[in-house]
C-alpha cells in the first residue's frame, strides 16, 4: 500500500491525473496507470453490469472482467470498484 500511495502522489505531481490501481489482495496492487489494456478505463458504478475477478494463470495474478447480464451495443461497461 505504501508504494501505491507514493506512486499516486507522483502521478499527481507529474500531472498525469487519474491513476489506475487495482487491489488484487492484501499484499498486491496492480498499477495500470501507464500501461495495460482497455479494461483499465472501465468506470465504477453502484449498479454495474460487470464484475471483476482475480485469477491465476501460470503463477501470475490477472484481473478478468465478467458480464453480469447481456450488454447492448454502445452500452457502457461498468463494475463496482468496492471503495471502502
Amino acid at each position: 500500500q505504501v508504494v501505491a500511495d507514493m506512486r499516486e502522489k507522483r502521478y499527481v505531481q507529474e500531472g498525469i491525473g487519474s491513476s489506475y490501481l487495482f487491489r488484487v489482495d492484501h499484499d498486491t496492487i496492480i498499477d495500470a496507470t501507464k500501461c495495460g489494456n482497455l479494461a483499465r478505463f472501465i468506470n465504477h458504478c453502484c449498479t454495474p453490469n460487470c464484475y471483476a475477478k482475480v485469477i491465476t494463470i501460470e503463477a501470475q495474478k490477472k484481473i478478468v472482467i465478467y458480464s453480469k447480464q447481456p450488454i447492448g451495443v454502445n452500452e457502457e461497461i461498468t463494475y463496482d470498484y468496492k471503495f471502502p
